[in-house]
């Protein structure tokens, strides 16, 4: 009877931790082309399964992208979770560095998670004016510039490091020219900066950029960062393999 309320516990909080990032969605705009314009009509919601192990995808709308697909690849091997509203029904933009930082201890919760596979990047090097619309360089300000980006990266590894988990960093995927807000090959400048703190802190780098290095437009939308459904499922793979190498790897006290 004690194991069946544990379960049942278990069952409960799993169902919380989906919900526990109420509001956050609202608070990055959902843009163009992004996953989250087609999310209501998605299930995000799911029943997770008490034997198998929990994985944690934290990321922005590409990773909204990818997440579902990566869930059925994983089916019956890996509890696949990401923040998503009070509703359950859209996934929340994980947005940036900063903004990650604020939110992490939400989205951790107090599940024990197996993997944890993130991403920030593109809200980072994206630029803004004063009302937070998105401009060219010569009209609004990066919202994170590189030193800024390193410095909150740290912060956010050494906080993931701290539940144990074995952590997993996917590479920033490409800007396209005639993105809006950002600069072309940007992303590129990013990742150094990224694998840099990755391989000192011996976090596993998912080189997702090299996934779909090319914007061709089966996989990425013209002008656009995000990707078709096609360019999503390249991306679910790429994830889905290196969170089944992680899997067997020893997680830390």
């Amino acid at each position: 009877m004690h194991q069946v309320k544990r379960r049942l516990a278990r069952f409960v909080y799993g169902v919380l931790c989906l919900a526990c990032t109420a509001g956050l969605a609202a608070n990055v705009p959902v843009e163009g082309g992004s996953a989250e314009e087609k999310a209501a009509g998605l299930t995000w919601a799911f029943k997770p399964d008490p034997a198998l192990p929990d994985v944690l995808i934290i990321g922005d709308s590409i990773s909204s992208g990818y997440t579902l697909f990566v869930r059925a690849n994983l089916k019956g091997v890996a509890n696949v979770f990401r923040p998503v509203d009070q509703t359950g029904k859209k996934p929340a933009n994980c947005g940036d560095t900063a903004r990650g930082l604020k939110q992490l201890d939400s989205w951790l919760g107090e599940r024990r998670w197996r993997v944890i596979h993130f991403n920030f990047g593109l809200h980072d090097l994206k630029y803004l004016d004063e009302k937070g619309k998105y401009v060219s360089p010569d009209h609004g300000k990066q919202v994170a510039p590189p030193a800024q980006y390193e410095k909150n990266l740290r912060e956010f590894v050494a906080r993931l490091k701290k539940t144990g988990a074995v952590l997993v960093w996917g590479s920033t995927t490409s800007v396209p020219s005639g993105s809006p807000g950002r600069v072309q090959g940007d992303e590129k400048i990013y990742n150094a900066v990224a694998r840099k703190v990755m391989t000192e802190n011996g976090v596993l780098v998912n080189d997702l950029h090299a996934a779909v290095a090319e914007p061709v437009p089966v996989l990425q939308r013209p002008n656009n960062v995000h990707f078709t459904d096609r360019g999503s499922k390249v991306l679910a793979d790429a994830v889905t393999a290196s969170i089944r190498l992680a899997l067997p790897q020893p997680t830390k006290p």
